[in-house]
């Protein structure tokens, strides 16, 4: 039996083809490939659609949001308070900057930080809260917020998986001092290539990061501070820029394959958990991840029907190798508990009708 793709861009690029092989071949001809006039383009278009006030594009998701730690001046001595349910970036840019991420466990419901939780970690060296903007849905940004501000620290939105996505009518990357985001292919909205952007209201934290972004560079061959190489290419931005034209269409659809899905599982809830979205919440559905027991047999019986899967994430990120002297300092139960049982359907706009109805009549199949 032919496999169904889990995500297949190429039907995207046919609909976008020839305006975007015209942007391109507009750049091949003027030669701005680094911070050509279609980076600001992108830029302004991006800004808009979030209601944000400053974007700046990035070279990678990675990169946006070392380059907004290293705005807020995170480093050595400081704690991030973050998630160990994520890609591991996350934790990465944070040890990266020097600082020592510090995990909180997730709400079993939506799998994002628990906000409940976050008081109790907060400590005289707590320099930002980063939650996760997990599989589309918008964290729960009113009560962090609440709580950073309490406490006098500033909220970074990982909102890589996000974009798109709204709560309580905001836009993700809109709902924070700063955020950033990643435009990997696979994300929402993704380019050609590794991509991201990071958002603020705070202009001198945008001032700031255009500098960071060019190595620390204040003017030509004048730095003021350590920076990054984290540029985005003309050419993605000119791909962003066209297929955003298209992502309001993408969300609506990725919103009707979730409840499809929804719908067709709804009788088997007992056995296969589904994504639950709180109200006031659209997610931009990065992923439609749901939990079941035994999840390698689901796996396999659903490859052997023709079906991909697969996990994110498997193992959570104070399990990692590299961070083995944390992984018995943080109890995190429903963390360890979505990691041992979450897997990933088919999502994307563009997946046929037929294929959906594949994927929904396999899964019922294999769970009788």
């Amino acid at each position: 039996m032919n496999m169904i793709p889990f995500l297949d861009l190429k039907p995207q690029y046919k609909e976008l083809e020839k305006p975007i092989n015209e942007r391109i071949q507009t750049i091949l001809n003027h030669g701005q490939f680094i911070l050509g006039p279609e980076v600001a383009e992108c830029e302004k278009a991006l800004a808009a659609f979030t209601g944000s006030p400053y974007c700046l594009t990035m070279s990678s998701g990675t990169d946006a949001l070392m380059a907004a730690l290293m705005a807020l001046d995170v480093g050595p001595g400081d704690e991030v308070i973050t998630t160990a349910f994520s890609f591991f970036a996350t934790a990465e840019v944070i040890s990266l900057v020097g600082a020592q991420p510090v995990f909180v466990d997730i709400d079993p419901v939506s799998f994002n930080l628990n906000p409940k939780l976050i008081e109790k970690a907060i400590t005289k060296k707590t320099k930002a809260i980063m939650p996760v903007s997990l599989y589309g849905q918008v964290a729960d940004m009113d009560e962090i917020n609440a709580i950073a501000e309490k406490h006098g620290i500033t909220v970074l939105e990982d909102a890589a998986q996000s974009f798109g996505g709204v709560y309580k009518s905001k836009r993700s990357c809109n709902v924070s001092k700063v955020s950033a985001t990643s435009f990997f292919p696979a994300k929402p909205l993704g380019c050609y290539g590794d991509g991201g952007a990071v958002f603020t209201t705070d202009k001198a934290l945008y001032e700031r990061m255009i500098r960071i972004r060019v190595h620390g560079q204040e003017s030509r061959y004048h730095h003021v501070e350590m920076g990054l190489n984290a540029r985005l290419d003309t050419i993605q931005c000119a791909v962003i820029t066209e297929k955003l034209k298209r992502f309001p269409w993408e969300l609506k659809k990725r919103d009707q394959i979730a409840q499809k899905y929804n719908e067709a599982f709804k009788n088997i809830e007992g056995r296969l958990k589904t994504p639950f979205v709180k109200a006031g919440n659209i997610s931009a559905w990065a992923q439609y991840t749901v939990l079941v027991d035994k999840r390698d047999e689901f796996a396999a019986k659903l490859k052997d029907k023709g079906v991909p899967t697969s996990v994110h994430y498997p193992s959570p990120i104070h399990h990692q190798p590299v961070y083995k002297d944390l992984k018995d300092k943080f109890n995190l139960p429903e963390t360890n508990l979505a990691a041992s049982k979450c897997i990933s359907l088919p999502m994307y706009p563009d997946l046929t009708e037929e294929n959906l109805s594949r994927v929904i009549a396999a899964v019922l199949e294999v769970m009788k």
